[in-house]
């Protein structure tokens, strides 16, 4: 196509708000004779495809000619290496070693997040001086980082040629439709400019100015291209006066559009157009001038808070290994502190360019909105792998009612983040409200798959670092050799299967469970329960069923979806869901009955639907399977159900039962918990002597007061606590000799006011200020949990006063500082003393050139019978009446 109707094309392209273009799309590659070729799968094993060659054939060509077989068994872009079918087989040609490229681009197939590795790429397809290598590094590259501008730039630079323009047009109708690059689109210019030439093809230039400015022309960077235009426009030539007139129309109208935007040379723009006018007409010029400077001024206030928006958030490139510039690539996130801080400071930026900072009005809200969709254009592709700033560029374009360019948004950002759970719910909730219940199952069915690749991977991985323990079917780690000391525990026929085993086991028996595999298998489990709830919602109960029916065949699906299922079905089917219910927990239990979590679940549904027999049968069966530290949740969550709704015979029971398990815990603690509800617990506050401790004095009160007080407190806190909780320090009658009650000092728990080392004119705390000043609070002890918290909140009220004590750490950059400081006994300068100072500048005699100086006011009397202050008179030298001192 010419130069001309290749302009023409981009301005018939379709609006910034269109962003449904194929991102994937390839260009035509040419073989030698100039012929396309078309892409074909790389895959030579698959042995359907009857157009394959045979292996006859492919060992003739290769004894022709080695890169025919290459071409015979690839035919695409990308080479890979050759890989023999018949590795038995002798060969009598040896094959040679793969090349460098050839190694890195394999690795960067397994690895494609890796900046560092894409720029050594390059530079290697650079300096082979192969089109094609150059052509095959640079489509891998655009497939990870599509729209990286430094990029496209480089690779358009090799079809500049006269013969290659076509290929170079190719690639800008590719690159052009959604890039916000500012390099780039005057890169575009140029080119259009170096083939339009001629005085009869500037129509086309201005048509490819105004194209490039209606994309890109509020970016703050593109004033060049503003300035560029207005010069093209000036250098015009006109033959009538009716074509001056149009010229000079034309000019007025660019400039009056620049001087509104805030651009860097927005203030030399407007110099221009005070002059251009003036040169005009001054009288026409005052008024155009006094009508565009309420914008004008807007703009260059708003520039000024640009500069700041954006100052963070592009930080200067690495310097690059060769004399090639680098090429910015995103990398993959970490979310430290610094990344954070950017992903911060970018939300900010974009909300503040929603929040209309130009003020334009409702009849210019075309300019705002292509504003701020080149705004999150930018953004997407400098923060490509973070799902947040992808879902708001969703969030707002779908505000505007474009949905269709939404659900683009939602695409692009999952094929950058396979994995995202934001984007892939977000796009699945869009599609179930348009009724794409097939594109639903493909976005539920795609995450699953995805996430199970990576269960596997940190499977493999947990599994290399501790091989002492193998997986089992279910993906939980179990011992490699049981105990025999483990045996099964009482179960019901017909409600546990063979393979279910309730074995009591201690804890350090237990293998080493992997935490982030547990919570990775927790948020894959989490795919599947948003999955049965929309097949629920969007479909019905018999479809819900199926697709539990597949979370069950998954190896890693969780417990949680099993009870999701089991409330599911309680809750929506009106017939018979208690039922289905209970079978689904059963079925759960299976294989889940050693994860405590899901067996109190259990017990709590079974309570909450009030079928106490169940629930009383299933506490019974499971109760002997765990450890007494593993089962004590069990235990306190069974004896909240007696106390409340059993009999004072079952509870009794019931606390026998538990003193045996736990002989260490005292009897008073069962006791007061079958008297507690709602948070309240009296006799831990009034009769223990909670909610008086709780009113201690502070710091500074009496010390006797304050010494029997804490020997109450600990005798109240010894009369809860189990014996094996009792410090050493207390327990022990053994006299103590000065160094031993001195390191006692430093452990034992101090609940009174601090007897050593108290600093001076140090205010109190706002705890001991809140314990001492206002109404009392009341102290509510009422789980059975409440008790172990508020003994270990009293006994570790020594360690929090010693942590308030300590200087607050500094920041990271503050501490750098500081430690780069050299140390101040390294300082052997004279030393000055403030007081001498300031009497020195308060006495100084400063001369002023319009009066004559006043003579300074004379020295206070001294007061008191103190020493007389030091004489600061003139300095008279050695010879003196004696020197300054400093």
């Amino acid at each position: 196509m010419s130069a001309f109707d290749f302009a023409t094309f981009f301005v018939g392209c379709t609006s910034p708000g269109q962003t449904g273009q194929d991102m994937s799309e390839l260009p035509v590659v040419r073989n030698d004779n100039g012929t396309p070729t078309e892409h074909t799968s790389q895959d030579t094993s698959y042995s359907g495809d009857k157009t394959q060659p045979t292996e006859d054939i492919l060992n003739a060509l290769n004894a022709l000619n080695p890169k025919a077989i290459l071409e015979a068994t690839q035919n695409g872009h990308e080479p890979a290496l050759a890989q023999d079918d018949n590795a038995g087989q002798d060969t009598d040609t040896p094959m040679d070693p793969p090349s460098e490229w050839h190694v890195l681009r394999e690795k960067l197939r397994e690895h494609p997040h890796d900046p560092e590795g894409w720029n050594h790429l390059v530079d290697i397809a650079e300096n082979s001086g192969d089109l094609e290598q150059v052509k095959q590094t640079y489509e891998a590259l655009f497939e990870t980082y599509p729209n990286t501008s430094s990029a496209q730039i480089a690779y358009l630079n090799h079809f500049l040629s006269p013969g290659l323009f076509q290929y170079a047009e190719e690639l800008f109708k590719r690159f052009l439709r959604t890039s916000p690059s500012v390099d780039l689109w005057k890169f575009y210019i140029t080119y259009v400019r170096r083939v339009n030439t001629s005085p009869t093809s500037r129509e086309a230039v201005s048509r490819a100015y105004e194209f490039a400015l209606n994309r890109i022309g509020q970016d703050k960077d593109s004033g060049e291209i503003w300035h560029d235009y207005i010069q093209f426009l000036k250098a015009g030539e006109t033959n009538t006066t009716w074509e001056e007139q149009q010229k000079m129309d034309a000019l007025r109208k660019v400039y009056h559009r620049a001087v509104q935007i805030p651009l860097e040379n927005v203030e030399k723009l407007w110099s221009e157009l005070e002059a251009f006018e003036n040169g005009l007409n001054k009288i026409t010029a005052k008024k155009f001038m006094s009508d565009l400077s309420p914008s004008h001024m807007q703009a260059r206030t708003v520039l000024r808070q640009l500069q700041r928006h954006l100052g963070p958030l592009f930080p200067p490139p690495p310097p690059s290994s060769s004399t090639r510039p680098s090429i910015y690539l995103p990398p993959a996130p970490t979310f430290n502190a610094a990344e954070r801080a950017l992903v911060g400071a970018w939300k900010t930026y974009l909300k503040w360019e929603e929040n209309n900072p130009l003020e334009f009005e409702d009849k210019d809200k075309a300019t705002l909105v292509s504003r701020v969709q080149l705004v999150y254009r930018k953004a997407v592709i400098r923060m490509r792998f973070y799902s947040e700033i992808w879902y708001m560029a969703f969030v707002w374009t779908n505000s505007i009612g474009k949905q269709e360019e939404a659900l683009n948004i939602l695409k692009a950002g999952i094929e950058a983040n396979p994995t995202s759970f934001l984007l892939n719910f977000a796009y699945a909730e869009l599609q179930e409200g348009r009724k794409e219940y097939a594109e639903v199952n493909a976005t539920f069915d795609k995450l699953i798959d995805r996430l199970h690749v990576q269960l596997e991977e940190l499977e493999a991985r947990v599994n290399s670092a501790s091989s002492s323990f193998s997986s089992d079917i279910t993906g939980r780690s179990v011992a490699t050799s049981v105990p025999s000391s483990i045996t099964p525990g009482p179960t019901e026929p017909g409600t546990v299967s063979n393979n279910s085993s309730f074995a009591t086991q201690n804890a350090d028996e237990k293998p080493p469970k992997s935490k982030e595999l547990q919570e990775r298998r927790s948020e894959y489990g989490l795919v599947w329960i948003m999955y049965i709830r929309y097949a629920r919602r969007a479909h019905d109960l018999k479809t819900f069923r199926a697709v539990f029916a597949k979370a069950r065949k998954d190896r890693w699906t969780p417990w949680e979806v099993y009870e999701a299922a089991a409330l599911m079905e309680y809750h929506c089917n009106k017939d018979g869901g208690l039922g289905v219910a209970c079978r689904i927990f059963e079925k759960g239990l299976e294989s889940f009955g050693d994860e405590i979590e899901f067996v109190l679940r259990y017990l709590g549904f079974l309570i909450s639907v009030n079928d106490d027999n169940n629930a009383r049968a299933l506490f019974e069966r499971v109760i002997s399977a765990f450890s007494p530290d593993r089962a004590r949740p069990l235990w306190e969550r069974w004896a909240r159900y007696e106390y409340q709704f059993g009999d004072l015979e079952a509870a009794q029971k019931l606390e026998k039962r538990i003193a045996e398990v736990y002989p260490t815990d005292p009897p008073i603690k069962r006791f007061a918990q079958r008297h507690t509800y709602l948070g309240t617990d009296a006799i831990a506050a009034r009769d223990l002597g909670f909610a008086m401790a709780a009113r201690q004095p502070a710091a500074g009160g009496n010390a006797a007061t304050s010494a029997g007080g804490l020997e109450r407190r600990t005798e109240s806190l010894q009369s809860m606590m189990p014996l094996s909780h009792v410090p050493q320090a207390q327990t022990s009658k053994r006299h103590s000799t000065p160094d031993l009650k001195r390191r006692e000092d430093s452990v034992k728990p101090d609940f009174g006011p601090p007897s050593k080392r108290q600093r001076p004119l140090t205010p109190p705390r706002e705890r001991d200020r809140d314990r001492s000043a206002g109404p009392p609070h009341r102290r509510r002890l009422a789980s059975p949990a409440g008790w172990e918290k508020e003994r270990d909140r009293e006994l570790g009220h020594l360690k929090r006063d010693r942590d308030e004590d300590k200087p607050s750490p500094l920041p990271t950059v503050l501490s750098w500082f500081v430690g780069q400081l050299p140390n101040p006994a390294a300082f052997d300068g004279p030393i000055f003393r403030v007081d001498d100072l300031m009497m020195l500048f308060r006495n100084a005699v400063i001369p002023s050139a319009t009066r004559r100086a006043t003579p300074p006011p004379p020295p206070p009397p001294p007061r008191g019978t103190g020493r007389p202050p030091p004489d600061y008179g003139p300095y008279q030298g050695p010879g003196g009446r004696g020197g300054r001192r400093y």
